[in-house]
């Protein structure tokens, strides 16, 4: 399931580095949670849906491995990504 895009440029506008920038790994984390979070009415609807839930642990994995390439390059950039948006760690 993907966003829309409106809501994916907002995403990218609020996180991005410098003007041009769509690629970044702030930006890829920022749009992967988005993506999460708007699968969470998916599944409490289609509770069976095995195989969109596999794409979720997928993207779940990629954003994990993005935010520890973050916390190696840069950990007070890290925290606040994390702070902006609303993660545990």
């Amino acid at each position: 399931m993907s966003l829309p895009k409106e809501k994916k440029q907002e995403v990218i506008q609020k996180h991005r580095v410098h003007d041009k920038d769509t690629g970044s790994a702030f930006v890829q984390v920022a749009v992967l949670t988005e993506r999460i979070n708007s699968l969470g009415g998916h599944f409490k609807a289609h509770v069976k849906d095995n195989h969109s839930r596999r794409g979720l642990l997928k993207m779940v994995s990629l954003r994990r491995k993005l935010l520890n390439y973050l916390k190696r390059e840069d950990e007070t950039a890290y925290f606040k990504l994390i702070e902006q948006l609303d993660l545990r760690k």
